[in-house]
């Protein structure tokens, strides 16, 4: 039968399964990272795991999306920034491009590339993917209210472009490292000038 937890004691270790989670994903990557391994940082039975997540898949998600919450509070806040002084399309690329930028260089997130987000993606329920997509054309719909958008522009289509310049990202090398901050800066610039 398993072990029943107080209120503060379950904060406690699924916070600790996460900063565990998110060090074993930097440094193993999503497939290397076991369940094994988490539970034995965090000194808890296997079962216990099973308590907080039905899967490993489940927490390196959630530790993921914790990273982009932290990126899209600085980013909304940015905007909001440009909102109320000048905005112009060159300033929102730029923000946007830092974004990108900081991204990049997050413990988590810089470590993932497209075979591991593949993966992880592959494995999580599907309600799961599609409930975070939504959150993501959420936030943006949110952030775009800021600004002065076209009445035509589709906040979904925005939302895929961003994704698929995210997707971009992880072909840094493919790009080419010399030209990938000017194509990346280019992509951004070319939706912004399509949607204000």
């Amino acid at each position: 039968m398993p072990k029943s937890y107080s209120e503060q004691e379950r904060e406690y270790i699924k916070k600790r399964l996460k900063e565990e989670a998110a060090k074993c994903l930097a440094q193993y990557g999503v497939r290397r990272t076991t369940v094994d391994e988490i539970v034995k940082r965090v000194h808890i039975p296997k079962g216990t795991f099973y308590l907080f997540y039905q899967s490993k898949e489940l927490l390196l998600f959630d530790v993921i999306q914790e990273q982009q919450e932290i990126i899209n509070r600085k980013l909304y806040q940015s905007i909001s920034d440009i909102a109320d002084r000048s905005f112009s399309a060159e300033k929102l690329t730029d923000v946007i491009f830092e974004f990108y930028k900081m991204a990049e260089k997050m413990p988590v997130l810089k470590l993932l590339d497209t075979s591991e987000v593949e993966l992880l993606v592959r494995k999580l329920p599907r309600e799961t993917v599609e409930e975070h997509l939504q959150d993501d054309t959420d936030t943006i719909e949110k952030m775009f209210m800021l600004l002065p958008v076209k009445k035509e522009a589709d906040i979904k289509v925005i939302s895929a472009a961003f994704h698929a310049i995210y997707y971009a990202t992880l072909h840094k090398a493919e790009i080419g490292e010399e030209q990938y901050d000017e194509a990346l800066r280019t992509l951004i610039y070319g939706i912004v000038v399509q949607v204000f």
